[in-house]
């Protein structure tokens, strides 16, 4: 007996300015889920600013923003993209353009996650890298996040470098 192949119970979609104050909030859980901090209420000022990046990232040629959303429940996942160019002087003796693609942002609700959604996402966002040329993909997530770690290890993605951060006005002190 042939089995039938069952449909994702969700569809992946370009998000719409629609999707944005849903976004806005997957964005709020993804920083929540990083640091382990208690649930919180985003200022205004905040909440506006992170409207005004994701309207910006939407309306960008080189961004690409994606969504799950199942019937009847709405959205379950988001991820973002964005594709950039450097001058390649380490990789060639002549000047060359290489493209890079940053994958950020990419959150599935809890209740939803094994079910596919991640890969699906990632797809529609390394298809998107891959037509605008991208070479290669790079991303971050916290050393703290096991659980991300071991998804991106899975899919190829090795550790190539450490990434330092400090805020302005301490390196300011710093030099003086």
């Amino acid at each position: 007996m042939a089995t039938k192949k069952q449909t994702p119970a969700y569809t992946i979609r370009d998000a719409t300015e629609a999707d944005l104050p849903m976004l806005v909030d997957f964005l709020k859980k993804l920083a929540l889920h990083v640091t382990g901090g208690p649930e919180l209420e985003l200022k205004e000022s905040e909440y506006q600013r992170l409207l005004e990046v994701l309207e910006a990232a939407l309306a960008s040629p080189d961004k690409r923003v994606v969504v799950a959303e199942q019937p009847g429940v709405g959205l379950i996942g988001m991820g973002d993209v964005t594709v950039w160019s450097s001058q390649s002087i380490w990789e060639q003796a002549t000047v060359a353009e290489y493209r890079s693609a940053i994958l950020d942002d990419i959150w599935v609700e809890p209740e939803f996650r094994k079910a596919g959604i991640f890969k699906a996402l990632l797809r529609g966002l390394v298809d998107f890298a891959d037509q605008q040329g991208a070479h290669d993909l790079m991303l971050e997530y916290s050393s703290s996040n096991k659980e991300a770690k071991s998804a991106w290890t899975r899919l190829g993605f090795v550790t190539t470098g450490v990434r330092a951060a400090a805020f302005t006005h301490k390196v300011k002190e710093a030099l003086t």
